[in-house]
C-alpha cells in the first residue's frame, strides 16, 4: 500500500501530487498523460510519485474516492434537515454545481474519467456511484410516502433522472457548450430542480422554486 507519510519539511507531498494530477488529467486526459507529467507538474522527482502511489490509476482512484465521499457526506447532512424534499434536492443540486463552479478541473476529471467511463473506472467504482443515487432516492421516497411526490414514479428512477440532469449540465460546462457566469450557475440550480420536481410533485404540492 502506498505511503501517506508527510514529508519532513512540512509540505504535504502527497497532496501536492494529487493536486498536480488533477491539472494534468484535466488538461491532457488520463490516458494520454504519464506519471512523469504529474511529477513535473508537482515539481517533484519522478520516483517520489511512486513513494505515495503505486500507479497512475491509484492516483485517479484516490481523487475520485476522496471527492465522492465528500458529496455523499453532504447529501446525508442535507437529508437530516427538517425541510421539504424539494428544498433538499435544491441543496443537493447546489452542492454539486458549486463543486464544479469552484473546482472545475477536479469535477471534469471525475465525470470524464470516472463516472462516464463505463468500461473502466466507472465500472470499478459502480457501487460507490450508486450510493449517491440511493441517498437521493431516499429523499424522494420520503416525499412519496408523505404524498408530496407522485407515488407512481419510483424513487430510484427519479434519483437517476435528477443526478443525470445535473451531470449533463456539468458536461455542458466542461465542454464549453453553455455559458459559465455566476448567474448561469445560480439559474441552473433552480431550473434543474423545477424540471425534475415539476414532474414529481403531486398537483396539490406544486409550488414555485425558491
Amino acid at each position: 500500500m502506498a505511503s501517506t507519510r508527510q514529508h519532513p519539511n512540512g509540505v504535504d507531498k502527497r497532496r501536492l501530487i494529487l493536486d498536480a494530477a488533477v491539472r494534468v488529467f484535466a488538461q491532457q486526459g488520463f490516458h494520454a498523460c504519464r506519471v512523469s507529467d504529474v511529477a513535473d507538474e508537482a515539481g517533484v522527482a519522478y520516483g517520489l510519485v511512486y513513494h505515495y502511489f503505486d500507479s497512475k490509476e491509484e492516483i485517479l482512484n484516490t481523487l475520485f474516492t476522496e471527492r465522492w465521499q465528500i458529496m455523499l457526506d453532504a447529501i446525508v447532512d442535507i437529508d437530516r434537515q427538517e425541510v421539504p424534499a424539494r428544498d433538499k434536492l435544491y441543496m443537493v443540486a447546489s452542492f454539486i454545481i458549486d463543486s464544479y463552479r469552484y473546482d472545475p478541473n477536479l469535477m471534469k476529471v471525475i465525470i470524464v474519467e470516472v463516472t462516464r467511463a463505463a468500461n473502466s473506472f466507472g465500472r470499478q467504482h459502480l457501487e460507490k456511484i450508486r450510493e449517491a443515487y440511493q441517498l437521493i432516492a431516499g429523499i424522494v421516497e420520503s416525499a412519496r410516502v408523505d404524498g408530496s411526490f407522485k407515488s407512481d414514479i419510483s424513487s430510484d428512477f427519479a434519483a437517476m433522472c435528477f443526478y443525470g440532469a445535473i451531470e449533463q449540465l456539468l458536461s455542458g460546462w466542461i465542454f464549453d457548450l453553455m455559458p459559465q457566469q455566476d448567474e448561469d450557475f445560480e439559474r441552473a440550480k433552480g431550473l434543474v430542480v423545477e424540471t425534475i420536481c415539476g414532474g414529481l410533485e403531486a398537483p396539490s404540492a406544486s409550488a414555485p422554486v425558491s
